[in-house]
């Protein structure tokens, strides 16, 4: 008899709460054959010490010999296609990306965040605070911190941003490929046209620098082409969306998480210089359900298990930031949790660019929350908190608040 595969993703029984099917698998030592959302087949890495290794191992890449025949992680418009990017070149094109944006994010540009960060969150709790109890912090703090910071490090009219929230909702559908597709092809356009714009018109802001700089091309091309922009347009849009929907699911996360233990947010009203171990452990216990997607570049060995080339490699880093062997009581909730070294922002040379503008916002989202509301509470149980599963990162439906 067909023995039929676990399917991701798992159901948790808390907003969250490890699965219970992903803390089964956490104390297997090798890899678990499971099924993606998609039906694909792909090997399900759990163990701490693997994820982290592998996420540096060159011998995984994102992209795929034969991206029609590659496992999809989802339906959305961003994955259905498949792997993008060059299988011969991802390393070289990869390390050209890396060493071309970061001096977007250079130190001199996040100090400069840090105080405007703190300015925009004193407007919006300002606003917050004339609102009728109860609100929806995602609303009301999270999404539009998020989205200011981001539009304002990028260069792009915050005024468009309802436009961005539907076509970021829309790309990131796992449900509606139709809809995903089209929004993928709306925001494409509208960053086309702004990246085109600030070739003659640039501003003081990422795009600009990298539209004049000719750094941004993902391939060698003159700065300001048609393909060019093709390629800045991609990337900003990809930055954009990082920026705005993860670091707003954070902040939803960490105030849920702090509301839910009150001596944990009693702790950080006393000592707002906690906030930055808040982050961490915000970041710990706030992992996405879906996996890290990865392909085997050649035959490898993975804890005794023979993974062949091009086959799908799923690092959960759900699961390794739940490791016992590394995380004391690794289900509690502690800011003051030291050494906190999980992979919430991956590990190696695909780190996350974007760590320190995102711990930047979600400390001060936290610390001057819990200051200027100090009798801030959730307005339903956290048992009655649901999660999103109809979108690639996930995060609350809603974060309702009173005060």
């Amino acid at each position: 008899m067909e023995t039929l595969l676990p399917r991701l993703p798992f159901p948790r029984a808390g907003v969250f709460d490890l699965p219970a099917e992903l803390r089964e698998l956490q104390h297997r030592d090798a890899p678990t054959k499971v099924l993606t959302p998609t039906g694909d087949e792909a090997w399900l890495v759990t163990r701490y010490a693997d994820v982290r290794s592998l996420l540096a191992d060159t011998r995984l890449g994102r992209t795929h010999p034969a991206p029609d025949q590659a496992t999809r992680l989802s339906n959305s418009a961003l994955t259905t296609a498949g792997p993008v990017g060059s299988y011969a070149s991802e390393r070289e094109d990869h390390a050209r990306y890396r060493r071309r944006l970061t001096p977007a994010f250079s130190a001199k540009r996040m100090r400069a965040l840090h105080g405007r960060t703190e300015e925009l969150l004193a407007g919006i709790l300002d606003r917050m605070a004339a609102l009728p109890s109860p609100v929806d912090l995602h609303d009301t703090v999270s999404m539009p911190l998020s989205l200011h910071v981001i539009c304002e490090l990028l260069g792009v009219p915050y005024e468009d941003h309802d436009r961005f929230r539907a076509w970021f909702d829309g790309v990131s559908s796992m449900t509606n490929l139709e809809r995903s597709t089209e929004a993928r092809q709306n925001l494409s356009a509208y960053m086309y046209e702004l990246a085109r714009r600030k070739v003659d018109t640039p501003g003081e802001d990422l795009i600009s620098d990298l539209v004049h700089s000719g750094t941004m091309e993902l391939t060698p091309r003159a700065p300001g082409s048609a393909s060019a922009l093709d390629d800045l347009s991609y990337v900003a849009a990809s930055l954009l969306f990082a920026g705005y929907r993860t670091t707003a699911i954070k902040v939803d996360a960490g105030a849920v998480l702090l509301l839910s233990n009150e001596d944990q947010r009693a702790a950080l009203y006393r000592d707002p210089a906690l906030a930055e171990g808040a982050v961490e452990e915000v970041l710990r216990l706030s992992s996405p359900d879906l996996p890290l997607l990865r392909y085997a570049r050649e035959d490898i060995e993975i804890a005794g298990t023979h993974v062949k080339l091009g086959e799908a490699v799923l690092l959960s880093t759900l699961a390794a930031n739940r490791d016992s062997s590394v995380f004391a009581d690794p289900d509690r909730f502690d800011i003051t949790r030291d050494p906190n070294p999980h992979l919430s922002f991956g590990h190696g040379p695909r780190l996350c660019i974007g760590t320190t503008l995102a711990r930047i916002e979600i400390a001060a989202a936290l610390r001057m929350l819990v200051q200027r509301f100090p009798s801030l509470r959730l307005a339903l149980p956290v048992e009655d908190l649901t999660r999103r599963n109809d979108v690639l990162i996930g995060g609350l439906a809603a974060v309702p608040v009173e005060w």
